[in-house]
């Protein structure tokens, strides 16, 4: 049985972070490393992070994010990581963003209720936002015709960049540069 310290599980713990497609878990990594206390993955994170931030020429950053840690290229060189990918970046329209903002602050939702906040039909935005994996389908509504309820994903709050939902603005924040702050992120994020 290895005794392991800050120092030596810092580097697995890196490397299980590198290698998740997403964003891990603090559990997640100290049930895979056997015998470790959990405090103990918790300070290599944090020392992982300390250094990711401390060191401004990396092109990547460690973040917490979707209740788990990942690497993501830093900002400032994400125009540069754009023409590199051959992956078309795809703006949500309007009615796709009003849509996703009904279903994250009033989860779990109808698509009925949807309409009737927005006023009109949302069948086929919900279906995009489903094929995106930005919402998916969580059960039925106790009531007759049992309608789908819909509620956010990870992916959501990856693309998004919360680490919970309870990181959502509030409603003063949202009259007061939502636009704004889409805008940064879509230019940061394929969605």
């Amino acid at each position: 049985m290895k005794a392991w310290t800050r120092e030596s599980i810092k580097p697995v713990v890196e490397a299980m972070i590198f290698a998740s497609p997403s964003p891990i878990s603090l559990s997640k990594l100290a049930q895979a490393i056997e015998n470790v206390p959990i405090e103990l993955v918790k300070e290599a994170i944090s020392t992982l992070m300390d250094d990711y931030n401390r060191d401004q020429q990396r092109g990547i950053e460690l973040v917490q994010v979707a209740g788990g840690y990942r690497f993501q290229t830093r900002p400032e060189y994400g125009r540069w990581v754009k023409r590199a990918s051959r992956k078309t970046l795809q703006r949500l329209s309007r009615a796709a963003l009003e849509t996703l903002a009904v279903i994250a602050y009033k989860q779990p939702i109808t698509r009925a209720e949807i309409e009737r906040t927005r006023g009109v039909d949302s069948s086929g935005t919900i279906r995009l936002l489903l094929s995106k994996n930005l919402i998916r389908i969580s059960g039925r509504k106790d009531v007759p015709g049992r309608p789908l309820l819909y509620r956010t994903t990870t992916r959501f709050l990856e693309v998004f960049q919360l680490k919970s939902l309870k990181d959502l603005p509030g409603i003063k924040e949202l009259d007061s540069g939502l636009e704004a702050r889409q805008a940064r992120l879509f230019d940061k994020k394929a969605v």
